[in-house]
């Protein structure tokens, strides 16, 4: 019989768990839970023995893919994908996969409820500003991308965007202007919301050149990851400009920073929250369920990543 782990230290909904158990009853899979577990050893003992495992926001690196023998295929519910070793488990023949999509509804509102709440000053009472005709710049337009620009649109926003790895006609038919690189984004824009992946290419990629080139008034909305940002120049950013703000659902190493320096001109949510909503959290779960389905029973490889 193929068992399945749902290994997660931030656990997913009772609704989610009930329903990814169906589709695993349906398929007579055998299902195992580990949540809330406190270190690594307790991942690393649960995975022997398992074909499939779901996991969130969890590591998976070498030694856990090197403890799970029988370990087929690992499924992340969610987009990013940068916790789990992929060449570690390229290594040992174990397919990875993510949902994408499945949470970029929460995501992209989340990230404009963080722009609409900063900009009316954290609704203590004083006069804020209007997003209404302003622009906003999209930097990356994939799932969350398309969604961001669709609520830009309804408050009235000029919207931009850049991604070289999508065709210029689906951006422009979203009523969506394509600009031809991320310079030109961020020298247009006043407001820019970042959704690229981190990997070798982007790390530190968003610097002090680019951020200082946008218009009065920036505001970077970072709800990808925090090491897409070079720190240092984002901090010599926030000290030469006065109108510049930050917001993230990731807080950045130079938290204290912000905290000590920047009052009213940042917003970092407690923890990673994009996909944090019951809707999200459940079509990620069921999406990560039905794909391992998918895979052992008919090879369906789709959403793979390595």
């Amino acid at each position: 019989m193929t068992k399945v782990l749902i290994a997660t230290e931030k656990p997913f909904s009772n609704q989610a768990v009930s329903e990814v158990k169906q589709v695993f009853n349906a398929a007579g899979y055998a299902l195992e839970m580990l949540e809330k577990y406190e270190d690594k050893a307790a991942l690393i003992d649960a995975v022997k023995g398992v074909d499939a495992l779901i996991i969130r926001s969890d590591k998976i690196d070498a030694d856990v893919i090197d403890a799970a023998d029988e370990l087929k295929i690992v499924v992340r519910a969610g987009a990013g994908y940068d916790n789990v070793d992929l060449s570690a488990a390229t290594a040992k023949e174990v397919t990875v996969m993510n949902t994408p999509g499945q949470n970029s509804n929460a995501v992209a509102e989340l990230a404009f409820g963080m722009l609409v709440y900063l900009n009316r000053n954290g609704f203590n009472g004083t006069a804020g500003t209007e997003l209404r005709g302003k622009k906003l710049g999209i930097h990356a337009y994939g799932y969350v991308g398309r969604i961001v620009a669709s609520i830009a649109r309804g408050f009235g926003m000029e919207v931009f965007a850049f991604d070289p790895f999508v065709d210029d006609v689906l951006i422009k038919n979203d009523g969506v202007t394509c600009l031809g690189s991320a310079e030109e984004l961020y020298e247009t824009c006043q407001f820019i919301s970042l959704h690229i992946p981190a990997n070798d290419q982007t790390r530190g990629s968003i610097n002090e050149k680019m951020l200082m080139s946008m218009p009065d008034g920036a505001t970077l909305v970072n709800t990808a990851r925090k090491e897409v940002i070079d720190e240092e120049g984002l901090l010599k950013v926030m000290e030469n400009r006065n109108d510049f703000r930050y917001l993230s659902d990731i807080a950045p190493d130079c938290k204290d920073d912000f905290i000590d320096k920047y009052e009213g001109r940042y917003f970092f949510t407690p923890k990673k929250m994009g996909a944090q909503t019951a809707e999200a959290n459940l079509n990620a779960g069921v999406a990560a369920a039905k794909q391992i389905v998918g895979f052992i029973e008919e090879g369906d490889t789709t959403f793979k990543v390595n």
